[in-house]
């Protein structure tokens, strides 16, 4: 058996890990991830010539925000984004309850509009987009007060290890004394956090083919010495003890700096995030969570281990169940944990664009100001570099000036724009027919049929993004969300649910459930969809009319719901009524025969009484004829004895 390991060797383990990670960031993924960047800010090239058009085509951006509104709307426009289905019957009342919760736990406690808009367009703009969530225990405390309490009553009180005195007076009233209190009462508290992690701040095993069976990962994030001593207070931490951070890493990326690039503000981060600050206190360091698999204990076996250093400096080393990030991609390429964004289909096109557009733009130019020959000497030069309308250009002979022929724009190169846009939209999925009708969408010649083909191919692309982010990384943040609850909401909380106050114990759910996601998914626009839910409500309200049993109230219910959903309302319940939640009144035909039961039971009751009646006067005869025989035969038993006749009177 091994021993256990010591921390200078899981320092130096967690050091190699990191340079491999960051090696393979910095060398591949970090400079595509930096070219995505500066390509959705339309930045530069970096090839243009002064003179000449400079204009830069936004390609990359457009496509990424035509898709973010469709994804947004899937996610995050009906009430349900997660639905979580009984194991068994008893299972059903807790399921309902646990997708309530669950829900309300993501968008209303952690702002999960934002946390769907920030991971989506880091995984459609860098390859994946990472979320971190976790359990967050924080103290509480409340003030409470108390008067006119016996010295029994303090003691009471005080044996709760929650109480501290903040203030106390005691006094006498007669013989009795009093004591009136102030306590502060102190407790923990926690709720789910979830954040957005930027992929820069990511790093992962590069074998890895999903974070699950990663040996190792990481969240990188820079801290300042004064957070550090928040976070971690049992420690004594002072910047010689911590070194100058990581000096043999990379501090700022390529990628990391291209995000502010835009507004201009990635020279400003140089210049704080040092380590020679003006203050110790503000002395910027990388804090690094670990999650890798190592033998700790010397065991021989790896468990799951979560190390939080700087520099060589252990803050934390502990035992955990799972590593708390999820991870979305557009494109998943099988056996890989990189996939590919949508950035990755267009950056050549916008570079392609930009080229083209010049080009054009330069000849318009050369059109409109074209280049001259001149005769040296015979021409006034301010006069022709003078370009102003009307303009009189001075000459000493005819013939002096003359203007160069400029080739003619051919017809097919904005026909070569056009081409371009229909390869965007075979590789992204966006174009016109997904953002709206164009002007040969309704000729004559076009059926309602062949727009629909047209629209529904097109919007595929997109559905098929969503479904992946909905399989791959929704489903997931939800069951993690729900095993948390599960684990450490030991206390009950109170919420509004269905507009409903309802008490919520997660503790008391059940730990094997069936998780679905809920999207919007679907063939078709929003004016399709909403002919198909009116043509379906026609239907059932026919089949409900006709004494059919295949509709229910339920089902009404849900079709009207999704019909206001189409329409753009989120708040059903402010226009239908679920009836589930209306106490149901009884049938006349099954009054009629509850009442009917009720009197054939008071029948069966009443002759049954009539029966002990008669059993009862039955007994009480036979006991008469018995006791007349006993007195018969003690008549006869005198008479022998006596020798005569005895009378009974």
């Amino acid at each position: 058996m091994a021993e256990q390991m010591t921390e200078e060797e899981l320092t130096t383990r967690i050091g190699e890990e990191l340079r491999a990670s960051l090696g393979y960031f910095s060398d591949e993924l970090s400079k595509q991830r930096e070219m995505a960047m500066e390509y959705y800010y339309a930045l530069p090239f970096g090839n243009e010539v002064e003179g000449r058009s400079q204009f830069v085509d936004s390609t990359v951006q457009d496509t990424i925000e035509w898709i973010k509104p469709s994804l947004m709307r899937i996610f995050a426009s009906g009430d349900e984004m997660v639905k979580f289905n009984p194991v068994g019957p008893e299972d059903v009342d807790m399921a309902k309850q646990a997708t309530d919760y669950v829900n309300h736990v993501f968008v209303k406690d952690n702002d999960g509009w934002e946390v769907l808009y920030s991971w989506f367009t880091d995984a459609l703009l860098q390859k994946n987009g990472i979320v971190k969530v976790w359990w967050d225990e924080y103290p509480e405390s409340t003030r409470e007060e108390y008067h006119r309490l016996t010295n029994i009553e303090v003691e009471a009180l005080l044996s709760s290890p929650e109480l501290e005195v903040s203030e106390h007076s005691e006094y006498l009233e007669g013989e009795e004394t009093y004591n009136d209190l102030v306590v502060i009462r102190s407790d923990y508290n926690g709720r789910v956090k979830i954040e957005n992690v930027p992929p820069s701040e990511f790093l992962i095993a590069r074998e890895a083919k999903s974070i699950e069976d990663a040996k190792f990962v990481c969240h990188r994030v820079q801290v300042t010495l004064s957070d550090l001593r928040e976070m971690y207070p049992d420690e004594d931490l002072e910047p010689e003890d911590l070194g100058g951070s990581d000096d043999d890493m990379e501090e700022y990326s390529p990628e990391r700096l291209a995000r502010y690039e835009y507004d201009k503000t990635a020279k400003y981060w140089g210049s704080y995030a040092t380590s020679e600050g003006p203050e110790d206190a503000l002395r910027v360091y990388w804090l690094h969570e670990n999650y890798l698999l190592t033998d700790w204990d010397g065991d021989g076996i790896a468990e799951l281990r979560k190390v939080c250093t700087v520099g060589k400096k252990v803050l934390a080393n502990d035992a955990i169940d799972s590593i708390p990030f999820v991870s979305i991609t557009p494109i998943k390429i099988p056996h890989k944990f990189f996939g590919l964004s949508v950035a990755d289909l267009v950056l050549d096109l916008q570079l392609i664009k930009s080229t083209l557009m010049r080009n054009l733009m330069d000849n318009m130019y050369n059109q409109n100001f074209g280049r001259y020959a001149v005769l040296e000497g015979q021409a006034n030069l301010d006069d022709l570099l003078t370009q102003r309308p009307g303009g009189v250009v001075r000459v000493k002979s005819p013939n002096a000036v003359t203007p160069l022929a400029t080739p003619s724009l051919e017809p097919y190169s904005f026909q070569m724009l056009e081409y371009l846009d229909t390869i965007r939209e075979s590789r992204a999925g966006v174009g016109k027919t997904t953002q709206g009708l164009n002007d040969k969408a309704l000729t004559s010649h076009t059926t309602a049929s062949a727009v629909n083909s047209v629209m529904t191919a097109a919007q595929s692309r997109v559905e098929l993004i969503a479904r992946q982010f909905a399989e791959t990384g929704v489903k997931a943040l939800m069951r993690t969300i729900y095993e948390l609850l599960l684990k450490y909401q030991d206390k009950e909380r109170v919420v509004m649910l269905r507009n409903q106050w309802v008490p919520v114990r997660p503790d008391a759910w059940n730990d094997r459930t069936d998780c679905t996601v809920s999207v919007a998914l679907g063939h078709g626009n929003k004016e399709q969809q909403l002919m198909h839910l009116s043509s379906m409500m026609n239907f059932a309200g026919e089949a409900m009319r006709g004494g059919l049993k295949i509709v229910t109230e339920k089902n009404m219910y849900n079709l009207g719901a999704a019909l206001i959903r189409n329409m753009g309302f989120q708040n059903v319940n402010d226009f239908l009524t679920d009836p589930d939640t209306v106490p149901q009144e009884p049938d006349p035909r099954e009054q009629m025969a509850q009442m009917e039961m009720q009197n054939k039971k008071a029948e069966l009751e009443i002759r049954a009484a009539e029966v002990q009646v008669k059993a009862q006067k039955v007994q009480q005869e036979a006991a008469e004829m018995q006791i007349d025989a006993q007195l018969k035969v003690a008549e006869l038993d005198l008479e022998a004895k006596q020798n005569r006749p005895v009378a009974l009177g």
